[in-house]
């Protein structure tokens, strides 16, 4: 099976954009938190929103680097 290298560097990139987006959200999110006095529920739900898009990630990338390894 041929890898599309456009692909990989697609889903690549893309996992990259989540990774930074929800690292900057988790930490915008902590920090309005904190400063508002919000309820620590929404700390909860910002920290398993955030580690929903790192698992997530982690796995395309993971299948990212399989794909790579099969295609050598």
């Amino acid at each position: 099976m041929t890898n599309n290298p456009d692909k990989l560097k697609v889903q690549t990139r893309l996992a990259s954009i989540v990774i930074l987006v929800a690292m900057i959200g988790w930490m915008l999110v902590t920090f309005i938190g904190g400063k508002l006095g919000l309820p620590e529920r929404f700390a909860f739900l910002a920290d398993f929103a955030a580690m929903g898009a790192f698992a997530w990630a982690l796995i395309v990338l993971f299948k990212v680097w399989r794909q790579r390894q099969e295609g050598e």
